[in-house]
């Protein structure tokens, strides 16, 4: 979703993914999980679990809590709840790292190996 000065007023529910704030000519990506925007024409707000700038995120580390969070969905597939927190967690992960591996692209680093 892109998000113009003066759109109209807006609450809807935030997945797992990218946020580019764009403001002039400076763009900084974010990595966000899940959580709510709001916009009301002047101002967005974006209330997300978790927030963390595409710079300061580690391909190596996400793709080890990635493996982890799948193995746990295996473990838990009777218990509804801890499914769905390991399901929560592992779509959190794969945002992470797309973002991560863009970020890295954008910057002109090596092609990933996977």
């Amino acid at each position: 979703m892109t998000i113009l000065p003066h759109h109209i007023p807006l609450v809807s529910l935030l997945q797992a993914g990218e946020l580019r704030i764009r403001k002039g000519k400076e763009e900084i990506p974010l990595a966000v999980s899940s959580g709510v925007i709001e916009v009301d024409g002047k101002r967005v707000v974006v209330l997300a679990d978790t927030a963390e700038r595409a710079d300061e995120l580690e391909e190596e580390k996400i793709e080890k809590a990635r493996q982890q969070a799948q193995k746990l969905m295996q473990e838990k597939r009777t218990d509804s709840e801890g499914f769905a927190e390991a399901s929560a967690a592992l779509e959190r992960e794969i945002a992470r790292l797309k973002v991560a591996k863009r970020h890295r692209r954008s910057r002109g680093g090596p092609s990933p190996t996977i």
